[in-house]
């Protein structure tokens, strides 16, 4: 059995999934702890290592978070997206980057993104996946004006991924409502598996 110790520790996202990443490809590794000392960290080397067929058990002492993923028998990994293949047609990504619309005033601008996203039901089942970055990680937050209608979308099939970065820097961490707490890597990565990316910025 190998076991690696991963220190993550003063690295900001995706540094440490990047890195735990590189050690699994390695191959052969059956326990990996990585050291973390941020909630962004912690939730996006879990689920990296969720995905990869590792169990995942979490111990915190003294700020500092160790994410311990051991190898399941029988269990392979999946790579990001793949539980989303089945969409028919083409897989539309919105890159959304902003919590307004357009430039000129802001009110209108605010009332315009409203406005988008209650209407993006109608793009039906060709629109696969939502990424929320920078101010646009304010809209999965609680006192969104555009909550249920991101919560009806994730309902409905539509990934919803936000920026766990943002998140801290917003202080929103603890007030996301909607969506999947994610990285630049898997951000990348489903850019790459869609057919098309709106970026909305």
């Amino acid at each position: 059995m190998s076991d690696k110790e991963l220190d993550c520790r003063g690295l900001a996202c995706p540094s440490p999934v990047i890195k735990t990443k590189e050690i699994i490809d390695q191959g052969g590794v059956e326990q990996l702890t990585v050291l973390v000392d941020n909630a962004a960290a912690r939730d996006n080397v879990s689920r990296f290592l969720q995905r990869a067929g590792y169990e995942v058990t979490v111990a915190a002492q003294a700020g500092t978070m160790a994410v311990q993923g051991r190898r399941q028998e029988g269990r392979g990994g999946t790579a990001p997206g793949a539980a989303c293949e089945p969409f028919p047609g083409q897989k539309i990504l919105i890159l959304i980057g902003t919590d307004r619309l357009g430039t000129g005033d802001d009110d209108l601008g605010r009332k315009l993104l409203v406005n988008f996203i209650g209407t993006l039901k109608e793009m039906g089942r060709e629109l696969w996946c939502l990424v929320l970055v920078n101010a646009g990680v304010k809209l999965a937050a609680a006192g969104s004006e555009v909550l249920s209608n991101l919560q009806e979308l994730a309902q409905g099939g539509v990934m919803v991924l936000v920026c766990g970065t943002c998140l801290n820097h917003f202080q929103l961490l603890e007030q996301k409502q909607v969506g999947e707490t994610t990285n630049m890597l898997d951000i990348v990565t489903h850019m790459q598996l869609a057919d098309k990316v709106i970026p909305l910025t």
